[in-house]
């Protein structure tokens, strides 16, 4: 299990908190989309789970414990994939024989297997990549340390459409009870259907933080051909064939939730969304 306790952090006095009071419990077995506007601090909370921040209040826990006091048996149980990175000017074959050693579960076999899926070899050099290989690579690499919790930000930024279809099928093969995901993106649709629990942030605070089971127990998804029949919903917006509707569900109806819509609508209704699907928070 990942504990986020009562987390602040803030670059500056001036630009104020990014993180501020924020407490999440995150279990494995589960895929997490965290989601909000551009400069909200997603990136920031990876960092700050991960331990290469330090928070000005509170701390996250991994298995119990602190993940900035960075001890390498915590360590060697994550993985993080920020948005941007390189890769250094050598094989893969050597690079692996550097960092594989830092975790103790990493599986050569599998490696191999999930570069396959992508159509790579393991005699690549990483230098001369693009930018969308390098991100397949370091996947690759993600998943076959076997870490407990891997940690991505935006992960199918420069794949291209055949690239985005083997992430998520690859996701799917190595997801286990033993493994939590956290996937922070604003490319909702390359990932939505992998997720299992949304966490949503706006001002420094989780103004949404549902499983898929409660957010399709409380809202109904729907499109209707004119704006008229959406008045009873908590949020509407135009779509190609009429208004995509989000509305309550006292019957318990069955829907396939949008969560591209889920965003907006909480975002314009922030009390009413989290009053709802997070009853114990005020």
């Amino acid at each position: 299990m990942m504990t986020i306790e009562h987390l602040s952090f803030g670059y500056s006095k001036r630009k104020g908190l990014v993180v501020n009071d924020l407490s999440l419990s995150l279990d494995t077995g589960n895929i997490y989309g965290l989601l909000g506007r551009n400069g909200v601090g997603k990136s920031t909370l990876l960092y700050l789970m991960t331990g290469l921040l330090t928070p000005s209040a509170g701390q996250v826990l991994l298995n119990g414990t602190n993940v900035r006091l960075r001890y390498p048996e915590t360590l060697c149980d994550f993985f993080l994939i920020p948005e941007e990175f390189d890769l250094p000017d050598y094989s893969l074959q050597k690079y692996v024989r550097l960092h594989a050693p830092f975790y103790p579960k990493f599986d050569y076999g599998n490696l191999r297997q999930n570069l396959e899926l992508f159509g790579l070899t393991e005699d690549l050099r990483l230098g001369e990549l693009s930018m969308g290989q390098k991100k397949k690579v370091q996947i690759c690499f993600a998943l076959a340390t076997r870490t407990s919790w891997l940690i991505m930000d935006e992960p199918t930024n420069g794949l291209d459409i055949p690239g985005k279809s083997q992430f998520r099928k690859l996701l799917i093969r190595e997801m286990n009870d033993k493994r939590g995901i956290v996937i922070s993106t604003h490319q909702v649709k390359d990932v939505d259907q992998l997720l299992d629990h949304i966490v949503i942030l706006n001002e420094g605070h989780a103004v949404l933080n549902a499983s898929l089971t409660d957010i399709r127990r409380k809202l109904y998804f729907t499109t209707e051909a004119h704006e008229a029949e959406t008045a009873q919903a908590y949020y509407a917006q135009p779509s190609p064939h009429g208004y995509a509707a989000m509305l309550p569900n006292p019957d318990g109806k069955d829907s396939e939730p949008d969560i591209e819509l889920l965003f907006n609508g909480t975002l314009a209704h922030p009390d009413t969304i989290s009053a709802l699907l997070n009853p114990q928070k005020p």
